[in-house]
């Protein structure tokens, strides 16, 4: 329920609150089309979120199989020296970008050399095809964090942008409006009164 602002019933006052109404609502608008648009940017990266999930969580249990099928295949000692020295160098930079005046990372992704650092003869064909798919889907690993990142800080500026909107819509703005009416009924009843006042006066000088 809207209440009236602990104010002085004045004509400055007055002039002053209605400049703050006037600015309320243009503030209320702009951040209605900023929720509106941060909707549009979230739904779109959930959207994309869910396909990239989907396709990474589509290839890791057939290459975990793989991988416990090789481990099932060769010795353990055979095992951790295939995979020892590693032959491929991954590189990740990270930067920002704005959306919506969010700053959401954005990862730069590089591979270099090949995944097989091992000899052929002496490792089973499970271990090439399980690091062939964790190679493969590395990259895309990497852009769903992204994704969700994006989502979740774009999730957290639309609660923000949302309690706003409510505070303005549902607080201010009526408080503001709700004094502005009572200052106007304020000084109305008093330039009513004054004006009886001089009626009287003027009477009271005539019957002199």
């Amino acid at each position: 329920m809207a209440k009236k602002l602990n104010v002085n019933p004045t004509r400055m006052e007055l002039l002053r609150l209605k400049k703050r109404v006037k600015t309320a609502k243009r503030g209320y608008k702009l951040l209605k089309e900023k929720r509106d648009g941060l909707m549009k940017q979230f739904m779109a990266i959930i959207r994309e979120a869910k396909e990239m999930r989907e396709q990474v969580e589509g290839k890791m249990p057939e290459a975990l199989k793989s991988f416990l099928f090789a481990s099932a295949d060769m010795r353990p000692e055979a095992l951790e020296e295939s995979l020892a020295m590693p032959s491929q160098k991954v590189s990740l930079e990270s930067e920002v970008k704005n959306v919506m005046s969010v700053n959401v990372p954005q990862f730069t992704f590089k591979q270099e050399g090949k995944f097989l650092c091992y000899s052929l003869s002496s490792t089973s064909s499970q271990l090439d095809d399980s690091l062939r798919t964790f190679s493969d889907s590395l990259q895309d690993m990497i852009k769903l964090a992204e994704i969700e990142h994006s989502a979740a800080l774009l999730a957290e500026e639309i609660e923000k942008t949302r309690r706003r909107v409510n505070a303005l819509e549902y607080v201010m703005i009526p408080d503001l409006e709700t004094t502005v009416r009572f200052i106007t009924l304020k000084l109305g009843e008093q330039e009513r009164a004054g004006i009886a006042m001089v009626m009287r006066v003027k009477e009271m000088i005539k019957d002199n």
